[in-house]
């Protein structure tokens, strides 16, 4: 069965086969033209081909087969019958080329013919060529029939689309050539479109199989790679395959560089032949590599690879891989090469009638084909990149400035291929495109509205590529050497979309309408590009909740820190994916040219910055050469080298003014010579005729117009070039090159300028240049040649780049100059031809060249972008919202609004997106209440717009908020209006009405600010503003509504920072509403709604929410419209209750900012009604949740501490009440929860007790601060658990103090220096109370904290003001407290700390140098009782300060002013001190170097005194009690009577009496001395006893010496004495000498004593001291004789001699100079005292006295002495009679 059906099928073919042939042959012999002469040889040609035939099929019958048994024997069969069919072709009759070329196609199509043999008539080329030609030459141009075309057409797609047929090179040229010249020139519309579309399928199919070889063939390489091993036979094989492919294929370039070079066709009318001749790549091409092989190129980098053995089939791959890279490749040059030959006709633009125009522009379409299909293969070849930069490109700087609308248009559309799929190659190539041409024709007003059309068209298409984008910005307008492509871009495009140029156009309002949109397409394009390139840092809201935990922001480069992990698909830094895709056709190469995020944004970013500057030093230098240089050198952007600044010349001469350079070059300053040295020098002239190097000298400046300038210039130039041309011989010496160069600039002047009439002739020339070369003159050919080229062409500056960012068309005039669009027309040519002639210039240039693309892949690249878009995209889009009514105009702005809002905040560019969301709230036409009668449609676009934004964007919005929100609360309104115009009106005193309290303020009417926009005063509206009225009942429709409310409820999803932006935003504007002309509360409202929305935020954000609410709510509740108090207090409490209602843990102070307002609200509301309702909401809170209360306990005690101040009784009542309730309930209960607000509830209670409006509550306040002390002294360890963190410092065991004992001592002090005498008196018996039983549990650090509170009573700024109450204060409080801070002392004196004694003593002083004599003399008291308590306690150091403290009281108080004053002085009411000693005063003879004063005295037992002493405590108390003293001195102000004067002295006095009588208390005990005197007055009534008995009794003396003796050995020593060093004493005996001799001196001035009591002062008798006088003397002799019969003091013996016998010498002295009885007789008592302690002497002692002071004793005699004091004398002149045995016993 397989045999037979085998069989069937071999008769089959033959059937078909003898069906095509003998057909085909007989159609020809029944042509009746055959019979002709000229077609014999055909007609026996077919003849034989038909015998041959017939045999063949007899042949084949016989051996049951078919003529062609297989394929090889088919093709062979059927070549050998092509000779008929061949010279049918020739013979242009159109029946037999028809039926000869529709054979050879069915032959060909079927596989029977395949034309792999050789060719016979030429060996060296295979048949298929030959059959190829044949077809292709029965082309004869426009005479060709239609019927042949298209049979030509069939027979070419056949051979071109045969997968069996394999054809080279040329017969693919030639039949690509065959097929364009039938579009060009069939007069048949199917057949061009026949060959259009064969056209299209055959170059598809040519690079289809191309990328199809190659990558097979690179597939197998890679698996025989992988599979065979490496062998030498194997490598010497590979080696010879190679070389052997590589003589074919160089024998194939040859062969048909030679046939092309031969060829020629003359029937037809449009020379084509040039396809072939022009797109030859020679041997040589394919060496150099500008042509290389792919197979090269395409190889693995792999070095094994070249060694790999391949196998023959491999060899044969990669043949017919090169065979179709080839044939590709020569295709596609050619095309491009045809794309752009010149049009002869330019006058033509017909496209169907110049057939050149037509060739362009269907070549251009061909191109576009191949570049939207290509594949990798394609992309990546260097040789059809070389193709595409020298060729294409060109091409198309050509085509882009074309006049035609169809030649430029396929322009664009290639311009479009090359940027998406070849950027990264042609990086310069696409910068000159954009840069001279597309932009360019963009900006100008020359061009036609259809070019603009053209060109805004592909910028959308480009604007779409979001890499194509963000790729053009960092590679041109990140780049120091490229153009702001970008920036310029945006620019021209924000041009167009505003429509600047449609009156320049002519255009019709359509044309302008459809080029705004169109720009307004692209530059919403490129917004679009930078969000989706930026769409994985975007966060939205929706889909994300901050109800729970607070979510992670993703930072700015989308990368999440803390998991490591990038969101979205980004990674590390935020590279984009290399997945994405973007493109326009979504395929992008991986390119291995372009650098792979080797650069990142930061460089980007520092590079563009860097051009900024550059540029601007540009600008500055083409202003001024000199700022601008200083600019760059500044900004170290240039160098200050003349080699630099020359560079910078060179290199861009594009920007810079060639005017400036001119002149800078042309300078006659040293610096500015080496800059034009170093520029020529840089310039190489070598090869180059003297001519071309002057033009390239010249084209890159402007001469300057000074001949001097020229010459140097010149004279340089002639120096180089002589240099590079050295073996030049036409110049003697470089003197000859400069005049020539000379003579040139003069030529050209007087050639070409239209100032000199008379031209120069060429033998003038000539003849001025006689004798320049060293007298020799130079050729005449040369010098006409010069001449000639000059005449032709002038030298001309270097055409060049326009200038970054201006106008092509040069003038601002331009606009009226054009007055027709024929004049347009002209002038758009002109400007074509220099832009032309520069972009060709610049693409030859950029062939050869290359600069690194970088493919950008990172998100920061859109933040620069957008800096340099926003201000012309919004200059558009606002131009558009102003000008236009189109509603889909109005569309294209508010989306590239809302993108641009979009990208501004992502990157928290704030000053961009504010100008955005405030340009969008403007043009709602809310903002303002006049611009509402104009509202529109698209301003309700734009509204809805900002609250999409609103919704989206929330999270990145920050203070824009703002805009949004006002707009928001102006809807409202608006609304109001819009839903029932009846309610126009409204009054808020209906709404929230707090129940429980009556407000005796009016209602406030709210009225809205519309009303005079929409009523007349008939009452009716007008048409227009029904109009606005439909306008918004539309914004009050549904979808607003519900957007608007979404707004608020989808608050809780935004971000943490978000949510603060927002509320601090709507606070904001309710404040706004509120102090509006017609105050609102609808932001008020949303306020509170939206803090229930986010109550269930993580504390941390809800504290930073509630900081701003809060505040807002305070300001809101002091508002002066009750009303909106009542609201504000009435939403806290509901707030505050659901807040408390969570409860709080310990430490967190989240209550506390919850409930400060009320605190705020308390303190700034002056409202009696508002204040009572605060505190009626606290004490809810306080009953309603107690329990759940903890750090808000300090905001209730402080609202009730200031209500604690108020005078209303209710609102006082109710806060002690509810405080009552805390101290005696709360407290009790849960203590530890109250703890943190104890200070506060203690300061709230002193509050209390310091109103004096309700004497009750302070006292009941006061006994609760007691009960307070209680829960402390019962409580400890609570205070110590206690870890506040204002507690976190200090050791747990103080904490009971700093949060107990001392704000409850504290304000007890508080209490006790503010209110009046009544409670303060029992707020210090209580604080001393609490001290006295709960002191032994202090500790020594608290102690002097404590006393630091406990001094403030004495405080001189506590003080009352008035004199009144300062005496009653100094007599009452600090009297009372003096005494009880001495009981605490003595009680707790071992626990004080002894530096507090030191604070004592500084209190006692105080107190005895007030000008109060209770005071004064409890300070002298209280510093008795607690020396005579605590003295046997006192350390060395302790007592150094107490005989310190009595030192500086005895001279603080001694009332120096008695001496001093004068009448004189009443004016000013003070005294000065005499500057004189005061005891000159008297006449005494007392020897003052005997006796140490008490100052000095003091110094030496400070210098001398114990360890323990304190120097600089001792100093400090001097100075301090100099200080007292002088104010003491000076106190009275100029203002007071002597009176003051006199009661202050008198106080003075008296103190001192009072420390005279301390002294003696301390050291002797109280009442010692008293008893003592008793004792004295007892001895003389002895004596007088003893005297009656006298003459009786003979041993009276003895007896007497007895009782004396007896006497003294008594001593009371339950004084200080013992405790007292004799330093110590000496100091207290010093004092009271001191003391003593200013009485003395005063008593004895009797002059002063006069002037005193004649001004009044001790009333009736003279003012006098007898008492201080006698009494201070009397304790020092008590000190001394005390010392004295001390056997402890036996080692200051002497001394005690000498001060006993100084001083009771002048004692007696004094005593006898004494002119009054009475002051005799106050001093008896002394005397007494004085005989007393001498008779109670032993002998010795008693007579070394005796013997010094008998003759002053004798002088007393002759006085009229007391009986006790002369009993006394008596019985010491005994004695001394019998120790000096005067008389006998």
């Amino acid at each position: 069965m397989p045999q037979k059906k085998e069989k069937d099928e071999n008769i089959l073919i033959t059937d078909s086969k003898t069906m095509f042939l003998k057909r085909a042959l007989e159609k020809l012999l029944n042509e009746k033209d055959i019979k002709k002469s000229q077609y014999q040889q055909l007609k026996r040609a077919c003849e034989t081909a038909l015998t041959s035939i017939t045999k063949d099929i007899q042949i084949s019958q016989v051996n049951e087969s078919s003529i062609l048994p297989s394929t090889d024997q088919q093709s062979i069969n059927a070549e050998k019958y092509f000779l008929p069919f061949e010279l049918a072709c020739t013979t242009n009759h159109p029946r037999m080329v028809d039926t000869s070329l529709d054979c050879l196609q069915k032959l060909l199509l079927h596989g029977h013919l395949l034309g792999s043999i050789a060719d016979p008539i030429d060996p060296s080329k295979l048949l298929i060529d030959r059959i190829v030609s044949t077809i292709c030459n029965c082309f004869r141009g426009v005479q060709t029939e239609e019927q042949v075309e298209l049979q030509i057409i069939k027979a070419l797609l056949t051979i071109m689309t045969s997968q069996v047929i394999e054809i080279h090179q040329r017969s693919v040229l030639q039949i690509i050539k065959t097929c364009f010249n039938i579009y060009l020139t069939s007069r048949s519309k199917i057949n061009e479109a026949t060959a259009q579309g064969s056209l299209s399928q055959m170059l598809n199919g040519i690079f289809s199989k191309m990328e199809q070889k190659m990558v097979l063939l690179n597939e197998r390489r890679k698996q025989y790679q992988e599979e065979s091993t490496t062998s030498i036979s194997n490598n010497i094989e590979q080696e010879n395959v190679s070389i052997v492919v590589n003589e074919i294929l160089d024998e194939l370039v040859e062969k048909i560089c030679y046939d092309e070079a031969t060829q020629e066709k003359e029937n037809t009318h449009l020379s084509t032949n040039e396809i072939i001749e022009d797109t030859q790549a020679t041997q040589e091409e394919f060496h150099n590599g500008r042509s290389r092989n792919v197979l090269d190129s395409q190889s693995s980098g792999d070095p094994l690879s070249t060694k790999s053995t391949i196998s023959n089939s491999l060899s044969t791959d990669e043949l017919s891989a090169d065979n179709c890279f080839k044939n590709a490749y020569y295709v596609f040059r050619a095309l491009c090469k045809l794309s752009d030959r010149d049009i002869k006709d330019k006058a033509n633009t017909d496209p169907k009638t110049n057939l050149d125009l037509k060739s362009r522009i269907f070549s251009l379409r061909l191109i576009m084909q191949i570049l939207q299909t290509s594949g990798p293969i394609f992309r990546s070849s260097e040789d059809f990149l070389y193709v595409i930069k020298t060729y294409l490109c060109v091409s198309l700087s050509r085509n882009g400035v074309s006049a035609i609308p169809e030649l430029f248009e396929m322009a664009l559309f290639n311009f479009v291929e090359l940027i998406d799929k070849f950027k990264a190659y042609l990086k310069i190539q696409i910068e000159v495109l954009f840069r001279e041409i597309f932009l360019t024709i963009l900006e100008t007003s020359t061009s036609s509205f259809r070019h603009k059309w053209l060109v805004i068209q592909t910028l959308a298409k480009i604007s779409a590529d979001a890499q194509i984008v963000v790729d053009l910005f960092i590679n041109y307008d990140c780049s120091m050497r490229s153009a702001n492509i970008f920036e310029r871009l945006v620019i021209v495009l924000s041009r167009a979309a505003q429509g600047r140029q449609a009156g320049e156009l002519g255009c019709s309002s359509t044309e302008e309408h459809n080029l705004r949109m169109k720009g307004l397409e692209c530059l919403v394009s490129i917004l679009k590009c930078m969000v989706e390139w930026t769409k994985d840092l975007y966060v939205n809201p929706h889909l994300q909740s901050n109800l729970g935990p607070d979510s992670k922001p993703i930072h700015d480069n989308g990368y999440d820190q803390d998991s490591g992990r990038s969101s979205s698909g980004y990674v590390g830094n935020g590279i984009r994916r290399t997945d994405s895709t973007g493109s326009i056709n979504s395929y992008h190469s991986n390119s291995g040219f372009s650098s792979e995020s080797s650069k990142n944004v930061i460089n980007f970013e520092l590079v563009r910055q860097r051009k900024e500057l550059f540029e601007k030093g540009i600008d500055l230098f083409n202003q001024n050469s000199k700022k601008g240089l200083e600019y760059l050198y500044e900004k170290n952007l240039l160098n200050n080298e003349p080699e630099d600044i020359a560079h910078f010349f060179h290199s861009y001469q594009d920007v810079l003014d060639k005017i400036i350079i001119g002149d800078c070059l042309g300078h006659e300053d040293n610096h500015y010579k080496q800059i034009m040295y170093a520029y020529v020098d840089q310039l190489d002239f070598t090869n180059m005729e003297f001519l071309v190097a002057l033009r390239k000298f010249l084209s890159g400046f402007r001469l300057p117009g000074e001949a001097q300038k020229i010459d140097r210039l010149m004279e340089k130039f002639a120096a180089r070039f002589c240099e590079c041309n050295s073996n030049l011989e036409i110049f003697a010496s470089a003197d000859t090159a400069y005049v020539l160069a000379y003579s040139v600039i003069m030529l050209t002047t007087d050639l070409h300028s239209k100032n000199v009439k008379k031209k120069m002739t060429k033998e003038q020339y000539i003849k001025m240049n006689r004798g320049i070369n060293e007298s020799r003159d130079l050729p005449e050919e040369f010098l006409s040649k010069i001449y000639d080229e000059i005449e032709n062409e002038e030298i001309k500056l270097k055409v060049t780049t326009l200038r970054r960012g201006a106008n092509v068309v040069g003038t601002t005039g331009t606009k009226e100059n054009i007055t027709s669009d024929k004049q347009r027309e002209l002038l758009f040519h002109m400007q074509m031809k220099d832009i032309e002639c520069v972009a060709r210039d610049l693409m030859s240039n950029a062939g050869s060249s290359t600069e690194e693309f970088t493919t950008a892949k990172q998100l920061e690249h859109v933040r620069p972008m957008f800096q340099k878009a926003w201000s012309p995209c919004l200059a558009a889009f606002s131009v558009g919202l102003q000008d236009s009514d189109h509603i889909d105009l109005a569309h294209l702005c508010l989306t590239g609004i809302s993108y641009s809002i979009r990208i501004a905040c992502i990157f928290q560019m704030e000053l961009e997106r504010n100008a955005f969301i405030q340009a969008l709230s403007r043009f709602t036409l809310l903002m303002t209440t006049s611009q509402v009668i104009e509202i529109k449609a698209k301003n309700v676009e734009c509204l809805k717009t900002l609250i999409l934004v609103a919704q989206t964007d929330g999270n990145y919005l920050g203070e824009a908020w703002y805009d949004i929100l006002k707009c928001v609360s102006q809807l409202e309104l608006a609304q109001l209006f819009g839903i029932n115009v009846n309610k126009a009106r409204l009054n808020v005193s209906n709404h929230h009405q707090y129940p429980n309290l009556t407000s005796n303020s009016s209602s406030y009417t709210f009225s809205l600010p519309f009303d005079n926009l929409f009523y007349s005063e008939k009452g009716q509206l007008s048409k227009r503003m029904q109009t606005v009225q439909d306008q918004i009942h539309e914004t009050s429709s549904q979808n607003i509504v519900v957007s608007v409310d979404r707004i608020f409820s989808g608050s809780a999803r935004l971000d943490g920072d978000a949510i603060v932006a927002f509320v601090r935003s709507l606070c904001h504007v309710s404040m706004d509403e509120l102090n509006s002309n017609s105050p609102r509360m609808f932001s008020l409202l949303k306020l509170v709604e939206i803090s229930y929305y986010n109550m269930g935020r993580i504390r941390l954000q809800w504290s930073r929410i509630w900081e701003i609410i809060g505040e807002h709510f305070n300001k809101v509740a002091c508002s002066p419209l009750q009303d909106v108090a009542f609201f504000a207090v009435d939403s806290l409490r509901q707030l505050s209750m659901k807040f408390l209602e969570k409860g709080e843990f310990p430490n967190f102070r989240f209550q506390k900012e919850f409930l400060k307002p009320f605190e705020v609200i308390m303190k700034k509301n002056s409202s009696s009604t508002i204040r009572d309702m605060v505190v009626r909401c606290v004490t809810h809170f306080v009953d309603s949740q107690a329990k759940n209360i903890r750090s808000g306990w300090k905001n209730i005690f402080s609202v009730f501490q200031m209500a604690a101040a108020e005078t209303d009784a209710q609102i006082v009542e109710l806060a002690f009440q509810t405080c009552t309730h805390i101290i005696t309930v709360v407290f009790d209960r849960q203590f530890a929860s109250v703890l943190d607000s104890f200070q506060d509830a203690v300061k709230c209670l002193s509050e209390f007790a310091c109103n004096i409006s309700f004497p009750d509550t302070s006292m009941e306040a006061i006994r609760l601060i007691r009960q307070c002390a209680k829960y402390v002294a019962e409580k400890p360890q609570v205070f110590r658990d206690h870890a506040a963190e204002d507690l976190i410092n200090v050791p747990e065991e103080d904490r009971v103090w700093v949060k107990g004992w001392f704000p409850i001592l504290f304000e007890l002090s508080c209490i006790i220096n503010r209110c009046k005498l009544d409670v303060r008196t029992r707020a210090l018996t209580v604080m001393f109370e609490i001290m006295k039983n709960y002191g032994e549990t202090y500790r020594q650090n608290w102690w002097i904290e404590l006393f630091k509170v406990v001094f403030r009573i004495f405080d001189n700024m506590k003080l009352p003001d008035t004199q009144i109450e300062k005496i009653e204060w100094m007599t009452t409080t600090c009297n009372h407290a003096l005494y009880a801070i001495v009981d605490v002392f003595t009680q707790f004196y071992d626990e004080i700390p002894e530096q507090l004694v030191g604070e004592l003593y500084r209190q006692l002083k105080w107190c005895v140098n007030q000008d109060n004599e209770i005071l004064a003399k409890s300070g002298t008291n209280c510093f008795e009782n607690f020396v005579i308590t605590c003295g046997q306690r006192f350390t060395s150091h302790i007592w150094e300060r107490t005989c310190g403290c009595i030192l500086e009281i005895f001279r603080s108080t001694l009332p120096e002013t008695l001496m001093t004053w004068r009448p004189d002085v009443e004016s000013n009411g003070t005294a000065t001190l005499n500057e004189t000693p005061l005891l000159d005063h008297t006449d005494s003879l007392f020897d003052y170097s005997a006796v140490e004063s008490a100052s000095s005295q003091h110094n030496r037992m400070v210098r001398a005194g114990s360890a323990n002493g304190s120097t600089s405590d001792q100093q400090e108390s001097i100075s301090n009690n100099h200080l007292s003293r002088t104010n003491s001195i000076e106190r009275p102000s100029k203002t007071q009577s002597d009176f003051h004067l006199f009661q202050v002295l008198t106080i003075k006095c008296i103190i001192q009496l009072e420390l005279i009588q301390t002294i003696d208390n301390i050291v002797f005990y109280p009442s010692t001395s008293k008893k003592e005197d008793l004792q004295n007055i007892a001895i003389a009534q002895k004596l007088t006893w003893f005297q009656t008995k006298a003459l009786a009794n003979a041993s009276s003396g003895q007896q007497n010496l007895a009782y004396f003796t007896h006497l003294d050995d008594s001593h009371d020593d339950h004084g200080m004495y013992t405790n007292m060093n004799f330093d110590q004493l000496l100091l207290l005996i010093d004092c009271l000498i001191e003391s003593h001799m200013f009485a003395r001196a005063f008593n004895s001035n009797h002059e002063q004593r006069n002037l005193l009591w004649k001004a009044g002062y001790r009333g009736k008798a003279k003012p006098n001291l007898l008492t201080q006088e006698t009494h201070s003397i009397a304790c020092a002799f008590r000190i001394l004789f005390r010392l004295y019969t001390d056997p402890k003091r036996n080692d200051s013996m002497d001394i005690l001699k000498r001060r006993i016998v100084k001083l009771t010498h002048s004692t007696l002295e004094y005593y006898a100079q004494l002119q009054s009885e009475s002051h005799r007789d106050a001093w008896t008592s002394v005397l007494m005292l004085i005989f007393t302690k001498f008779l109670k002497l032993n002998e010795d002692r008693f007579k070394y006295f005796s013997g010094d002071i008998y003759s002053v004793v004798a002088e007393i005699v002759v006085f009229d002495l007391k009986p006790e004091l002369r009993y006394i004398l008596r019985e010491f002149l005994l004695r001394v009679g019998r120790v000096f045995n005067v008389n006998s016993d």
